[in-house]
């Protein structure tokens, strides 16, 4: 992995100009807007909309978010934007302006994880449980308990009872803890996007556990750039240290 400086990003935006077909997949959360206490604050800004807007009205460019935030949110946030929207970490996807799911609509194991999630609340102060649609998340961004870490290392194992006998994944994220079924996946996602046809420059960047899937599936694609922001261990090819360098980034590609 590369630290994607001035000179690589200039022959990289070469190559996305001279592509004819070309596909931009984007996380939203810790890529496009950095994170908040609440998820509800990560708002995207006028400059950054009007970016997206342009690059998703660009001849022979297929702009996708794809995001692990529950459709609604995300649809309140991004969708006045003409482009596809994948939602809940490949759950659900947006298309033409509706919504249609991508996996069973079956949340009855919520009954028996959200206690396990409660329990952990209790003991852990500050953090708190977000209800998505297709997916549990405990989030432990905001405490300042010395022993958050400790408390999401001992939920993982608490859950690892139940994931395989009612059909769950675990995702160990950026400072959250989320629980869906084990059908749903970025990665699953973008395969099923690639039937469609062809593309000759992708652009994917993303900043946590989830947005690995993705990186490793095009890791020996020769047309695909992959990003990674932040440090830490990735599938990505180049990484950037902040999501300003994402968007401006996506600035340069967008005029």
């Amino acid at each position: 992995m590369m630290i994607l400086d001035k000179t690589l990003q200039t022959g990289i935006i070469d190559k996305y100009r001279k592509a004819s077909r070309r596909l931009v997949l984007l996380d939203y959360d810790g890529t496009l807007v950095t994170y908040r206490p609440k998820p509800e604050q990560a708002v995207p800004s006028v400059s950054l909309l009007d970016i997206l807007l342009r690059l998703a009205g660009q001849s022979g460019t297929e702009l996708i978010i794809i995001s692990g935030r529950d459709h609604r949110d995300i649809d309140s946030l991004l969708g006045d934007l003409p482009i596809k929207i994948i939602a809940g970490h490949g759950a659900i996807m947006r298309e033409n302006g509706l919504w249609i799911n991508q996996v069973p609509d079956d949340i009855l194991w919520k009954e028996t994880i959200w206690p396990v999630l409660e329990h952990i609340s209790l003991k852990c102060p500050d953090s708190f449980i977000e209800d998505k649609h297709f997916s549990l998340a405990w989030h432990y961004r905001n405490t300042n308990h010395k022993s958050a870490f400790g408390f999401s290392r001992q939920l993982i194992k608490q859950l690892e009872k139940f994931s395989e006998q009612l059909g769950l994944k675990i995702l160990d994220g950026n400072k959250v803890v989320e629980i869906m079924h084990k059908e749903i996946g970025k990665g699953i996602a973008v395969r099923k996007l690639l039937t469609g046809g062809r593309y000759d420059f992708i652009l994917s960047i993303g900043d946590d556990v989830t947005d690995e899937e993705i990186f490793e599936l095009f890791k020996d694609t020769q047309d695909a750039v992959t990003i990674k922001v932040g440090n830490g261990p990735t599938n990505a090819k180049y990484y950037f240290s902040s999501v300003e360098e994402v968007v401006l980034l996506l600035k340069l590609l967008s005029e």
